[in-house]
């Protein structure tokens, strides 16, 4: 796909993130002399055409009081993937849910879920009611707190310029 001049505006402007405001495509297409509807539309064109991969929310967290971060990784069996992926990832508090090839003898485990939690206790024990209600008291699993944050941020693409003549 060829990028206009206006694409590669748009790739810049929303390269640290959407502001936060009630209409964040008409304020980005006021930045670079779009209107709202061409944001969306051109947003929407760089997508389908793979230019932009994947267009999401990074929440971060720790900052909103989440400070007991587990990940459960679980060995199911092969035939139950979908099954028990399914049930794992229905619960509120299951913010990630996907499966990953097994690496073994190492690394026996093939579905991951993400849990957030306030305190340890309570992460504990919303891990304590998957197992029951999904019926894994006889599945291998690890719960894997997290030690330390890295950085989260959106992808970047190559430096486009901010300017454009009509901008001006």
């Amino acid at each position: 796909m060829d990028l206009t001049e206006h694409d590669n505006l748009l790739i810049a402007a929303i390269a640290d993130g959407l502001p936060i405001s009630a209409r964040p495509y008409r304020d980005i297409g006021d930045s670079i002399g779009m209107d709202e509807g061409s944001v969306i539309q051109s947003l929407k064109g760089l997508i389908d055409g793979g230019v932009i991969k994947r267009f999401g929310l990074i929440v971060r967290h720790h900052e909103l009081g989440y400070r007991a971060n587990a990940m459960t990784v679980w060995d199911v069996p092969d035939d139950r993937i979908d099954e028990l992926g399914e049930c794992l990832g229905s619960f509120e508090f299951v913010t990630l849910c996907y499966q990953r090839p097994r690496r073994l003898p190492e690394w026996p485990y093939n579905l991951f879920c993400m849990v957030h939690g306030r305190e340890r206790a309570t992460v504990l024990d919303q891990i304590d009611q998957m197992v029951d209600t999904c019926g894994l008291h006889d599945i291998n699993h690890d719960v894997l707190f997290s030690a330390r944050r890295f950085k989260q941020r959106g992808a970047h693409y190559a430096a486009a310029p901010r300017t454009l003549e009509s901008v001006a």
